[in-house]
């Protein structure tokens, strides 16, 4: 069969206006256009969509937001099934969990669970989708006292490729919920999840911003603070050299800054005063080595931390790439700074240093394929091809950093911060890798869902094979 051979009942053609609402996407420099597309509301209609397309002989793919356009394959020639699910959130504020419609995006969760003095380990944008960022190891602002976010999951309901419905949690399909916490995708499309929540008195939390300037001594005060922060802090350090439109305060548009933003958690309220203290030891010395041009770091409840790191909430193109990198020390972060930094020319709109560590780097005791990140910082860089700046001039400069950074990198990445499926990323090493990829076999047999494979976490075994 062909795409014309498929229900149009069902699955939406190109240039419909249905077509073109479920192959959106966020990163515009990465746009999906797949042989068919359809917006999902309910499980039943993920399960009528996929039956459909495997009917057609249409491999199928599937994606929430778009954020992570550019970090997966191209879904030419196969439906792209876009999850809405109605419902809401649901919070069991007895159990601390969360009921998570495939769709959300974190911004309702943030709301849905604040009233209850709960939060969870979300993104930090409110508009990136929950299951995307769930499943691909997810760092919060919160990890460091939290883990990786994909650790908070508690039960995952999707629709698989013979088009039935499975539950996977601790009890039943334990495999298949191990592997489906950080194992790369493939496994079929998610429709619901529930994650454990966590309760918060107050966060402080915000963004301080420097000229770049002052990049050097801003950047050893940082490294020299993360070395010994508290488990409740988690912070990264950014340079930004951002255009003047829409959205962007003036004083962060006339020239490069450096900024620090981040999360100091106080679980209860014995423990605001610490976190006051943990705050005021982070910026006290960076607001001593210079003015910042604006700082909005403040005491606030857990919604504050969606504003922390001034996200765009409109689709824009961007390209990018991501790495795990080491402790830098001084060579490492004079090799940062001079391929990001004031003079380095770079193209780049952010190069971010992720702070890592705490409770990043332990395993969890019931934790899935992915629970822990060896490493001391995470890397993402990305700038937008705007003007003058050319999609090859990124791509290249991303491959300057690389190269720069390469003494420092473990050669390791985590799937929700990759920014190209081309580039090189590792998210496991081989072993884990064969194994994730036979419980996918005995769930996807046929390879209908192989394209949502991260190449990351391809393994040696295909289709059931050893």
């Amino acid at each position: 069969m062909t795409p014309s051979d498929v229900r149009d009942a069902v699955l939406a053609r190109p240039g419909s206006p249905e077509y073109e609402q479920a192959a959106a996407v966020f990163n515009l420099a990465a746009p999906q256009r797949p042989a068919a597309a359809v917006t999902a509301r309910s499980a039943e209609e993920v399960r009528a969509a996929v039956r459909a397309a495997v009917r057609a002989g249409l491999p199928v793919r599937t994606h929430t937001t778009g954020h992570a356009s550019g970090a997966v394959r191209p879904a030419d020639g196969a439906l792209l099934v876009r999850t809405r699910l109605t419902g809401g959130v649901e919070i069991d504020t007895a159990r601390r969990v969360a009921r998570v419609p495939a769709g959300t995006t974190w911004g309702d969760v943030v709301r849905a669970a604040a009233p209850h003095g709960l939060a969870a380990a979300h993104g930090s944008a409110e508009g990136v989708g929950v299951v995307g960022y769930l499943l691909g190891g997810g760092v919060s602002f919160y990890g460091r006292s939290t883990g990786l976010a994909v650790n908070t999951l508690r039960a995952i309901e999707l629709v698989t490729a013979d088009g039935q419905s499975v539950r996977a949690d601790a009890v039943h399909e334990p495999e298949l919920f191990w592997a489906l916490r950080g194992g790369g995708g493939g496994f079929g499309v998610v429709t619901c999840v529930e994650i454990a929540l966590f309760p918060v008195a107050k966060v402080v939390t915000g963004a301080g911003y420097w000229s770049a300037a002052h990049a050097g001594p801003l950047l050893e005060c940082w490294r020299a603070w993360a070395r010994h922060a508290p488990r409740e802090a988690t912070t990264s350090l950014r340079l930004m050299n951002l255009p003047p439109v829409p959205g962007v305060p003036p004083q962060l548009a006339a020239g490069p800054v450096l900024c620090v933003d981040g999360a100091v958690l106080a679980r209860r309220d014995e423990d605001v005063a610490a976190a006051r203290e943990s705050a005021a030891e982070l910026l006290g010395p960076l607001r001593e080595i210079t003015e910042p041009l604006l700082d909005t770091w403040a005491e606030t409840g857990p919604a504050g931390v969606l504003d922390a790191h001034m996200d765009p909430a409109d689709p824009v193109p961007f390209v990018g790439d991501h790495l795990l990198l080491r402790e830098l020390g001084d060579e490492g972060a004079a090799a940062f700074l001079d391929v990001v930094g004031e003079r380095s020319g770079s193209p780049l709109a952010v190069a971010t240093l992720r702070q890592l560590g705490g409770a990043f780097a332990q395993d969890h005791p019931e934790g899935g394929a992915l629970s822990r990140v060896d490493a001391a910082y995470a890397y993402m860089g990305s700038g937008p091809p705007f003007g003058p700046v050319t999609v090859e001039a990124l791509h290249a400069h991303c491959a300057t950093v690389r190269a720069a950074l390469a003494p420092w990198d473990t050669g390791y990445t985590l799937p929700s911060l990759v920014e190209g499926y081309e580039r090189p990323q590792r998210h496991f090493g081989e072993d884990r890798a064969d194994t994730v990829a036979r419980v996918r076999a005995r769930f996807d047999p046929r390879g209908v869902f192989a394209g949502d494979v991260a190449p990351g976490a391809v393994g040696r075994v295909r289709d059931g094979q050893s």
